[in-house]
């Protein structure tokens, strides 16, 4: 029974995968949407509530494209420093994505995390934006993973993975059955049976972008830390097709468009070999 639902909503979401997006009509998430020219569309997110100004007005928005002409190395970033584990999690049908929370109660570090620049950030939370937010040299992939860690201070800092179709992801793929119990029920949560270890996700190429922005939902608040792993990961098609299916109608290509680098800093690092003199 299980594999038969399986089928049926990868199916249908392949085919709408295959037919054109949405007309500006179609319904969207109650707080904001990804259509253009639509009145919750992304270019009016600024103006739907006041404290959302920040999503016109800001000067460091994401996301953004990460150019080659705009990059600076930086050896000083060093190594990305972070230690997930297993913990009780629970798939969340937020609408406009699909999120996978981590239910720490009191212990807000029980999905584990990273350190930058001598700070602790911990992990709370993942989600998924298809195509990807973020571009590399003006490509957009087909996917991006969000790992959103937060301070004590409860400043932001995001790990973000880029993935274009191919193999399955070993990370989505354990959390299928649950993307499919909470497709298109906004606000609909499951809990995940055993948890979820982060470590499945983590990236252990070490190169990578670096650059300050903001959320890319409202209300776009800046000051997040962005970290951009370079390696590309794969995703396969009926498990993209099953995320655009998930979410309400009107929020299957769900990525923020490109804001101005203003012209920020972005950081390549890339580790440099020793030699012994």
């Amino acid at each position: 029974m299980h594999r038969a639902r399986l089928l049926v909503v990868v199916v249908t979401a392949v085919v709408a995968l295959l037919l054109p997006a949405p007309a500006a009509g179609a319904k969207e998430d109650d707080q904001f949407g990804y259509i253009p020219g639509t009145p919750r569309g992304p270019e009016n997110w600024g103006s739907l509530k006041p404290e959302w100004a920040t999503c016109s007005s800001g000067e460091m928005q994401s996301p953004i494209n990460l150019g080659l002409l705009d990059l600076t190395l930086a050896p000083g970033l060093g190594d990305l420093n972070y230690t997930y584990r297993n913990a009780n999690a629970t798939v969340v049908n937020r609408g406009h994505d699909i999120m996978v929370r981590f239910d720490g109660g009191d212990d807000a570090a029980a999905a584990g995390g990273l350190v930058i620049n001598g700070t602790a950030y911990r992990l709370r939370q993942v989600h998924w934006h298809a195509p990807s937010e973020h571009a590399v040299d003006g490509r957009r992939y087909d996917m991006e993973l969000h790992m959103v860690h937060l301070n004590t201070q409860n400043q932001t800092a995001v790990v973000g993975v880029l993935y274009a179709i191919g193999a399955q992801d070993e990370f989505l793929h354990k959390l299928e059955p649950y993307i499919i119990e909470a497709a298109d029920q906004k606000d609909k949560e499951k809990i995940v049976n055993g948890g979820v270890d982060p470590n499945v996700a983590k990236e252990h190429d070490i190169v990578y972008y670096r650059y300050m922005g903001s959320l890319t939902t409202p209300p776009c608040t800046e000051g997040v830390i962005w970290t951009i792993v370079r390696k590309v990961h794969t995703v396969s098609l009926s498990q993209l097709a099953l995320l655009k299916a998930a979410v309400v109608n009107g929020n299957e290509k769900n990525a923020r468009p490109l804001q101005d680098v203003n012209n920020r800093n972005i950081g390549l690092f890339i580790p440099l070999p020793l030699i012994n003199v």
